[in-house]
């Protein structure tokens, strides 16, 4: 029988003092997230730790500095759309365009886990995640 993994974050209820730590965060200074976010990058990171042993805390704070770079992008955009500028419509979208490119679509992320076909001989190993990304590209493909 196979051994069950429990994460510590899997079976704590919401630290009461965090919350109102947030809260209070929340308040005076428009940079912290919400506690709903959180708590999402927290059933979001336990996802990830179980399908692929990725650190909860990585997770959680690569989520929450996106999160504060989108914010102070969009207020950039917004002093930039309050300015007279000549290019003034153009402007915020140009800077949010070159600051947040599109990201990968799944089959562009699923062709750069493949990376370069291997030599007639070679043995390839594909990474577990590398392996997940390439299951979940190709359920993706419609079934004709």
């Amino acid at each position: 029988m196979g051994r069950r993994l429990i994460h510590p974050m899997a079976s704590r209820e919401p630290i009461p003092a965090y919350s109102l730590f947030v809260s209070q965060m929340t308040a005076a200074n428009s940079i912290a997230p919400p506690l709903e976010l959180v708590q999402q990058w927290e059933n979001e990171a336990l996802e990830l730790w179980v399908a692929s042993d990725t650190p909860t805390a990585t997770h959680i704070a690569a989520s929450a500095a996106q999160w504060g770079a989108d914010q102070e992008l969009e207020a950039c955009c917004e002093w930039l759309a309050s300015r007279d500028l000549r290019t003034q419509s153009v402007a915020p979208c140009l800077l949010r365009a070159a600051r947040r490119p599109k990201p990968l679509s799944l089959r562009e992320q699923a062709l750069r886990a493949l990376g370069t076909p291997a030599k007639i001989g070679e043995a390839r190993v594909i990474e577990h995640r590398d392996h997940e990304l390439i299951r979940r590209a190709l359920e993706e493909l419609p079934i004709i």
